[in-house]
């Protein structure tokens, strides 16, 4: 371990962790000190341990808050989804988990494939800011998203105003498919939220060292051991880059 990339990542002598809350398959609970426990958290643990230095975890409430601090010394290593608008100022590992994001439709919909979704008239509600968010902002050309701040907000605007498409992760789209009768998820996914562990741009030899270290994780059966202990479902240890 070389001075220069422990400089880089724990400046302060601790690696300060920003870790997205609203990811709850990432972040399943708090301990009893109040702190994120999950695979994110754990995922945190194991690079501090590497590197030999405490871990400070720094909770936010959504990726896109994450992603602001990025170079203001409020984090030294951020684990949120990699999307092409963050990586201009985080630089990112390839992805260490995956999640299936897809689109509910409400009963009746004529909508039945993603194939249909891209279409004029459309209105997908979607949570503001999230990875595949940025994701149907890159690649959606005709339908319109509309954006909700959060999770459960979205959903309740896709019932509220009648919208066509709610867009969201699988796992979180199944719980909600059970909360209003005649809703449907389509079969196949839009894109796989790639989540990733990124450090600020200029930390060269840090982000080096950490894209080693996630390779070596997916490959050592890590990643894989976190999701079995929190008992997480609908994530899946990425392939390697």
């Amino acid at each position: 371990m070389s001075d220069k990339v422990r400089n880089e990542l724990a400046p302060t002598g601790v690696l300060r962790a920003g870790i997205n809350l609203s990811n709850f398959l990432l972040v399943t609970g708090r301990s009893d000190k109040g702190d994120p426990v999950g695979v994110a958290p754990d995922m945190a643990q194991a690079i501090a341990d590497r590197l030999g230095v405490p871990a400070q975890l720094i909770p936010f409430k959504s990726p896109g808050e994450l992603a602001d601090q990025a170079g203001k010394d409020i984090w030294d290593i951020g684990l949120i989804g990699a999307e092409p608008q963050r990586a201009e100022k985080i630089s990112f590992t390839a992805a260490y988990v995956e999640i299936e994001a897809t689109y509910m439709v409400p009963a009746g919909s004529p909508i039945a494939s993603i194939a249909d979704v891209d279409r004029k008239g459309v209105r997908i509600a979607v949570s503001a800011r999230s990875a595949y968010d940025l994701w149907l902002e890159n690649n959606i050309r005709n339908a319109t998203l509309v954006r909700v701040s959060g999770l459960d907000a979205a959903f309740q605007t896709f019932l509220a105003d009648k919208l066509d498409v709610l867009a969201g992760l699988r796992p979180g789209l199944l719980k909600d498919v059970e909360k209003a009768p005649g809703l449907k998820i389509l079969e196949g996914k839009f894109t796989a939220v790639q989540q990733a562990v990124g450090t600020a741009r200029p930390n060269s030899a840090g982000a080096a060292f950490l894209a080693d270290f996630v390779e070596e994780a997916k490959k050592s059966g890590l990643v894989a051991r976190l999701i079995e202990r929190h008992k997480v479902k609908g994530l899946s240890v990425a392939p390697p880059a």
